[in-house]
């Protein structure tokens, strides 16, 4: 039961940079500091979605223990804090006028980081848009790419100058086919006609917001994605064709329009009947050109073929060990998916991993082993990459904090911290005490 990692900063090139990774309605309390009403607050409200109909108006009070919050990633000896900013808390009604009250805090929020000497790492949108937008048909709607970066501009224009790194939108793959083909978050449709344009638009919006910052002449810019190992279920040629369609529309459909100005066919296939029209015309702008490149990466998938459809597949349930969310537990793939990424579409570009870790029914005092497991298993996949070639520059454990993991509430604990949902009481669990001795200096 090991309560230590196996590695330390020495195991690393010099410059490789470790952090943590939040998001802002999961942990801020979105029912203070002016911020306005999301799609999440609809569908959360909405019976049948989200566990107990729990949603993020308190989540961990970040939104004013944030100094307390920060003190924890500083004492952990990391080098980074990936924080998501709510264009809601920015843009009350996601146009129009700011909100004081939220520009003030992110601020506060910048400072703090650089007083402790952390790099700030922005991500501009995780997931709650704002209702007033998707009323007008949110990522359904081409005019978000617009709304978008005027939300950029907004929020970067106060903040911009002191970002260590920026990136737009987290896991388009959960904007867009999560949300909008399987119906599991916010807004909760099952449409292939509302997914497609989403698809599209969510990577004109990135491409839109990385044209706003750069307007403003912000550097380190990066685009961050969501990758699944899609492995057949078995040998016959229907589970190759149904786990390679998987992989595209999960895998390749992002990466191909970001980094190479056009989608894959066998994706096509399906969304190209419901794309919207004129899409070929946005290919240059979504392909603008990026500094680094971040995945997240969490576990696989065993894919077969279903009758029905496209796209014809069925996720079915594998045998290796299980993470809380009932994720097979996979490293191998994350060594795949850095070489995928580098070998065909990244090329040179700096590559990091932005999100990893997993959910554990732990309390404040439990031994904490499967996830030191966990972390250290992903991490020597890190340094195989590195050793073939690859240009990994940095790791970040998701998450600093148990917090609101969406339409599973409050059960699923990703955290390096225990939070007592009651008393809202930090309590650093072993993974963090055991990454804190890894990565401490000299």
């Amino acid at each position: 039961m090991p309560d230590s990692f196996d590695f330390t900063r020495a195991d690393f090139p010099d410059g490789f940079v470790f952090g943590a990774a939040t998001s802002a309605y999961q942990i801020e309390g979105h029912a203070q500091g002016g911020a306005g009403p999301t799609h999440w607050d609809s569908f959360a409200a909405t019976p049948g979605n989200v566990v107990r109909a729990e949603n993020g108006d308190r989540a961990c009070d970040h939104y004013t223990r944030y100094a307390q919050d920060l003190d924890l990633l500083a004492a952990a000896n990391l080098d980074v804090y990936r924080f998501s900013a709510s264009w809601a808390r920015v843009l009350p009604e996601g146009r129009g006028a700011p909100n004081p009250e939220g520009l003030d805090f992110y601020d506060r929020l910048v400072d703090g980081l650089l007083a402790r000497g952390l790099k700030p790492a922005l991500t501009l949108y995780h997931w709650e848009l704002p209702s007033a937008l998707a009323d007008l048909g949110g990522w359904r709607n081409r005019d978000i790419a617009d709304w978008f970066a005027d939300y950029t501009d907004t929020l970067c224009r106060r903040i911009g100058d002191r970002m260590w790194s920026a990136a737009p939108i987290n896991e388009p793959w959960c904007v867009a086919w999560l949300s909008h083909f399987l119906g599991q978050h916010a807004p909760g449709m099952r449409d292939i006609r509302a997914s497609a344009r989403a698809m599209h638009h969510v990577g004109l919006a990135h491409g839109r917001s990385i044209a706003a910052m750069r307007a403003l002449g912000m550097g380190n810019l990066g685009a961050v994605c969501n990758f699944e190992y899609a492995a057949p279920v078995d040998d016959t040629p229907e589970a190759q064709v149904a786990a390679a369609r998987y992989d595209g529309i999960y895998n390749r459909w992002f990466l191909g329009g970001m980094f190479r100005g056009e989608y894959p066919e066998d994706v096509l296939e399906g969304l190209g009947p419901h794309m919207p029209r004129g899409w070929h015309d946005d290919m240059a702008t979504i392909n603008a050109p990026v500094d680094w490149l971040g995945l997240n990466y969490y576990t696989r998938k065993r894919i077969a073929a279903a009758p029905g459809p496209w796209p014809a597949l069925a996720e079915c349930d594998g045998p290796l060990p299980k993470t809380q969310m009932g994720w097979e537990i996979y490293p191998q793939g994350l060594h795949h998916f850095l070489r995928f990424a580098h070998e065909g579409y990244t090329r040179g570009l700096p590559l990091y991993v932005t999100e990893n870790g997993m959910a554990n029914p732990d309390t404040h005092n439990a031994p904490d082993s499967a996830r030191i497991d966990y972390i250290a298993a992903h991490l020597a996949e890190v340094r195989r990459a590195i050793a073939d070639g690859v240009p990994v520059a940095g790791y970040f454990v998701w998450s600093l904090l148990d917090n609101y993991e969406w339409a599973l509430g409050y059960d699923k604990r990703f955290g390096l911290v225990h939070v007592d949902f009651d008393s809202l009481q930090r309590t650093p669990k072993a993974s963090y005490h055991a990454l804190a001795r890894a990565l401490a200096r000299g």
